[in-house]
């Protein structure tokens, strides 16, 4: 970050922190707080999810366990990993021992965790703080099943275009998530070349109102 930047953030009493840290902290406020993005991106999972059939699922992102919880009415085994402890604490407090399986990991590295292959992955509002998308997807087209399928959901990117991102309050001030702006075809390509083939795209808006901007975007791409 320039100097120059730090400054302006300085001003505005924002600070940027690393991601891992970032949701340590949040995870105190995180289901609590209004957040139409969280919510909103929930919504959309389950109404996509609904009409798919899997018994095993493996959810990048679980955060608190927001879609842990839907997630293992519907598969039979479901492995859920996430960056933050914090949060993979709060998540372990909703879910009944034995439902899920929980793992700590950065997914930006190679994927030790994954000890079988998946008819279903998830990401929930994840890949906007992934900057390398080739990594993620080849990581991906070796966790599934042949024709098994991949869900996306993300901040939309014309969202990101008009300077949203993850953020939260302190008493410290806003603290600011580092995320990387992905435009559509930034995920389809990046699958593409991994294998997988985007099957179907949706956009959801805040109060269903299309003459607004969408803030979730969902994908969902099926291994070849």
């Amino acid at each position: 970050m320039s100097t120059q930047s730090e400054q302006r953030l300085a001003k505005d009493n924002k600070q940027v922190v690393d991601t891992r840290q970032a949701y340590n902290i949040w995870s105190k406020q995180y289901d609590t707080n209004i957040n139409k993005t969280r919510d909103l991106e929930a919504y959309a999972l389950r109404t996509i999810l609904a009409g798919i059939h899997f018994d095993t699922c493996l959810e990048i992102g679980c955060g608190t366990g927001k879609n842990t919880e839907w997630l293992i009415t519907k598969a039979k085994q479901v492995t859920s990993v996430d960056l933050s402890d914090e949060m993979l604490a709060k998540a372990k407090e909703k879910i009944s021992p034995g439902a899920a399986q929980f793992i700590q990991a950065d997914i930006t590295s190679q994927w030790t965790f994954r000890d079988q292959l998946y008819e279903v992955v998830t990401f929930s509002l994840v890949l906007e703080h992934i900057q390398n998308l080739d990594h993620i997807f080849r990581e991906v087209a070796e966790s599934l099943v042949d024709g098994g399928q991949v869900y996306v959901g993300e901040l939309h990117p014309f969202k990101q275009y008009t300077g949203s991102k993850a953020r939260f309050e302190t008493g410290e001030g806003t603290q600011i998530v580092p995320c990387f702006n992905h435009h559509i075809s930034d995920f389809t390509q990046s699958a593409k070349c991994h294998g997988l083939s985007i099957t179907d795209i949706n956009e959801y808006f805040d109060d269903s109102d299309k003459t607004g901007i969408p803030r979730i975007l969902t994908l969902i791409f099926k291994k070849i």
